[in-house]
């Protein structure tokens, strides 16, 4: 099982800016690559019935981004979305959603004191474990 995932600088920062312009709510989106380096980010709707306490990516911005990512011919390698007021680690619903074990999910802060803004986890089988960030 892999134990780290690498992601360009560029992305990383995207994510943390997406955060903070919907810190009030949950933003969401899909990350892409290739050769196992995430190398873009798809933001997407988070159509949640209340999100800012959850998300869910909004079906059709889901099937346009996939096809995005396949026409680009990238691969999807992430999911990503924020706790704006909580720890980023996965919560028992995101567990329960993580319908892509091959993906790494990845949980930003935007609290300004959040110790690690950035978090990765696999998922897979019910059990969450962290991830190792390479940044390149």
């Amino acid at each position: 099982m892999i134990s780290y995932v690498t992601i360009r600088k560029g992305v990383l920062s995207s994510l943390l800016n997406h955060s903070l312009r919907t810190s009030s709510q949950e933003c969401c989106g899909l990350l892409a690559g290739r050769d196992g380096i995430i190398a873009q980010a798809f933001a997407a709707r988070n159509v949640a019935s209340d999100p800012a306490r959850g998300y869910e990516i909004a079906p059709e911005d889901l099937f346009k981004l996939m096809r995005e990512i396949r026409g680009a011919g990238l691969d999807l390698l992430g999911i990503y979305h924020s706790h704006p007021n909580g720890e980023n680690k996965p919560s028992p619903r995101d567990i329960e959603r993580a319908y892509y074990p091959d993906a790494a999910y990845f949980i930003i802060s935007p609290q300004p004191d959040a110790p690690q803004p950035v978090r990765a986890f696999s998922i897979r089988d019910g059990l969450a474990s962290e991830l190792t960030i390479q940044i390149i």
